[in-house]
C-alpha cells in the first residue's frame, strides 16, 4: 500500500514560522512534523509515500530528499501554480498512487495513530473511503461527522467526531474529478449522501498543529 501527505499548504496561522518554512517542515521537539508522519508509516510497512507541496515546496525535497534516510521512497507532486487544495491535491497525484487503495495523511497533524491498521483494511465494492475520527478538541467543539450502524458516516447524528485528517481512500473516489483547486469536504458530503463512506473512531494522542499554541503544547508534550 502507498501513502500520500498533504503537505501543500500555506499555513498562516503559524506565522511567522511559516513565512520561512512550509508547516509540515516546523520543528516540534526532535524532529519536523513530517517526519514523525513518515517514520509513522513507514513503520507500518509503507515503502512509497508520496507528498505534494506548494508553499516553499523545493524545500520538501532538499531536507527529505528521496526517502533514503527514512527507509522508504519518496514521491513528490508539486503544485506549481499554487495549492490545490486537499482533494485538488490528490487527483493531481492519482497516476503516482496506483490503482489500489492509498493512506492520505494531513502533514500539519501529529499522532501515535498506528497506520499498520489502514494497511490492513481493505475496502469492499460499496466503500470508497474510510475515515480515522477523533475526539473534538477545543477548537472544533461541534465535531464534523457522525457514525451510524455498520460505521456508516453521517453529518446529521448528534455525537459527532472530528476528522483526525487521516483516511484510507480507494482511487475511484477521484477519478472524475479534474485537476482544479478543490477541498476534501464537498466531496465527503457527496460520498456520505451516496452511503458509501465510513469511519472508526481512534481515541489516543492526536493534535491538529494549526496555531503557535498548539504547536508549544505539543512540544511541552514531547519533551
Amino acid at each position: 500500500m502507498k501513502a500520500m501527505i498533504l503537505a501543500a499548504g500555506r499555513g498562516e496561522r503559524l506565522r511567522p514560522l511559516t513565512d520561512h518554512t512550509p508547516k509540515p517542515l516546523v520543528y516540534a521537539g526532535k524532529k519536523r512534523l513530517i517526519e514523525y508522519l513518515i517514520e509513522s508509516l513507514v513503520s507500518a510497512g509503507i515503502r512509497e509515500i508520496v507528498i505534494n507541496y506548494a508553499h516553499l515546496g523545493e524545500q520538501f525535497p532538499a531536507v527529505l530528499g528521496n526517502g533514503d534516510n527514512y527507509g522508504c521512497r519518496i514521491i513528490y507532486s508539486p503544485e506549481t501554480s499554487g495549492s490545490l487544495e486537499t482533494a485538488g491535491g490528490i487527483t493531481q497525484a492519482l497516476s503516482l498512487l496506483g490503482d489500489e487503495p492509498f493512506i492520505v495523511v494531513n502533514g500539519d497533524i501529529w499522532t501515535d495513530y498506528d497506520f499498520s491498521a489502514l494497511s490492513r483494511r481493505t475496502l469492499e465494492a460499496d466503500t470508497d473511503c474510510h475515515l480515522i475520527i477523533v475526539n473534538n478538541p477545543d477548537h472544533n467543539p461541534d465535531g464534523d461527522f457522525a457514525i451510524e450502524a455498520d460505521s456508516l458516516v453521517s453529518l446529521e447524528g448528534k455525537n459527532k467526531f472530528t476528522f483526525s485528517g487521516i483516511g484510507l481512500y480507494h482511487p475511484r473516489l477521484f477519478q472524475h474529478m479534474k485537476v482544479e483547486r478543490k477541498a476534501l469536504r464537498p466531496l465527503f458530503e457527496e460520498t456520505i449522501k451516496n452511503k458509501r463512506m465510513t469511519a472508526e473512531l481512534y481515541d489516543g494522542r492526536w493534535s491538529d498543529i494549526g496555531t503557535l499554541e498548539r504547536l508549544e503544547s505539543l512540544e511541552q508534550e514531547l519533551s
